[in-house]
């Protein structure tokens, strides 16, 4: 069953007769189509019993033909009334549209009043946990495309680690890094990347800036590319010349903690356990405190998505499912240090996609 027979199968469960999905990350994943809207709307709707159709600006409906979507591609200019023009299409399939499903995680109310507006009388569910639990899973074709991008990541750690010498920045590491993945054929991060020295480690989402880099600085880089839709996210800590004992008691906890982690990964655990696995290791070193967000997140289109690792969800991994392990201790003054590889369960075990060491590096510079 592919997915948009599956989506089928869905509509006739919920007795819908439409889904309409408008998250970039969803339409590609039903689609192969990928698309930055900007503002513009951007979807593809699908029903229960007639052909889908993606709707999108009219400057790319040859890019959605291209990518291979073999459907009617509808485009709207930006003097047009693009709900309207959507509206149209819908009803030449289907005229009777009682009930429609929707992202409701990302439908915007603007949106939803137009939607309730032209299909008047039309009651909406939910798709998200529908699309979640096809998402979730990932295929053959899927799980190479993230070891690729894995690869990508552990090279830009390896060229962040060579760029380090006293006196750089923050941002001119950051720029090496990313001029080198476009020298390789990566054309975008799958989110701002992250390179921290000294003090500043100690920010779970710190923003690099002009701080330079100092012998005895721990240095963060928290980095991911997107290649061929699916995406990549690995954070290490070095340290910069010779570090504080302080500094490597704080290292060594959080690399216990990951590797207890990776261990514990298998089919049937549940992500709280996993999430207790590692923690209790920071707890019991005394960092408890020090260790202020969940374990790891989904991984896939979307650089964040579903499960989410924490201590109160139930949900048990299964054999496919892709994700992160990344606990940190973030002490305000002395050091932070996370450290984050991708997962994937298969049935012979647990998959490290991601590869670069994860022992203390201790750079001279």
């Amino acid at each position: 069953m592919n997915k948009i027979e599956r989506l089928q199968e869905f509509m006739k469960k919920q007795s819908a007769d439409a889904v309409l999905l408008t998250n970039p990350d969803n339409v590609f994943y039903i689609t192969g189509f990928r698309s930055n809207p900007h503002e513009r709307l951007f979807g593809v709707m699908l029903f229960a019993e007639a052909e889908p159709f993606i709707i999108c600006p009219k400057m790319e409906v040859p890019d959605a033909k291209a990518a291979g979507w073999p459907y009617e591609a509808v485009g709207h200019e930006d003097t047009d009334d693009a709900m309207e023009i959507l509206h149209g299409a819908a009803s030449a399939r289907n005229a009777q549209i009682k009930k429609i499903a929707v992202e409701k995680s990302h439908l915007t109310v603007d949106r939803y009043e137009a939607i309730s507006s032209l299909f008047s009388g039309a009651a909406f569910t939910s798709a998200d946990d529908e699309l979640n639990r096809m998402r979730v899973i990932k295929d053959a074709e899927e799980i190479e495309r993230l070891a690729e991008a894995a690869e990508f990541a552990d090279f830009a750690i390896e060229t962040g680690c060579r760029a380090l010498k006293e006196g750089i920045t923050e941002l001119e590491v950051l720029s090496e890094i990313e001029l080198a993945l476009k020298k390789r054929g990566v054309t975008h991060m799958s989110f701002d990347t992250m390179v921290l020295f000294g003090d500043k480690t100690a920010s779970p989402h710190g923003k690099p800036g002009d701080r330079k880099l100092q012998k005895g600085d721990f240095v963060l880089f928290d980095l991911g590319v997107i290649w061929k839709g699916y995406c990549s996210d690995i954070t290490r800590t070095v340290a910069f010349g010779e570090p504080s004992d302080e500094q490597r008691r704080i290292y060594e906890t959080v690399l216990k903690a990951e590797l207890a982690a990776v261990e514990a990964s298998r089919a049937g655990t549940t992500a709280a356990e996993l999430d207790a696995t590692a923690r209790n290791v920071i707890e019991e070193a005394g960092y408890g405190s020090y260790f202020t967000h969940r374990l790891g997140h989904g991984l896939g289109i979307s650089v964040h998505e579903y499960p989410s690792l924490h201590g109160a969800n139930d949900l048990p991994l299964e054999t496919g499912m892709v994700f992160t392990v990344e606990p940190g201790i973030y002490v305000t003054g002395t050091a932070g240090v996370r450290i984050e590889d991708d997962l994937v369960l298969t049935e012979k075990g647990v998959r490290v996609l991601t590869k670069f060491p994860k022992e203390l590096q201790v750079i001279s510079g």
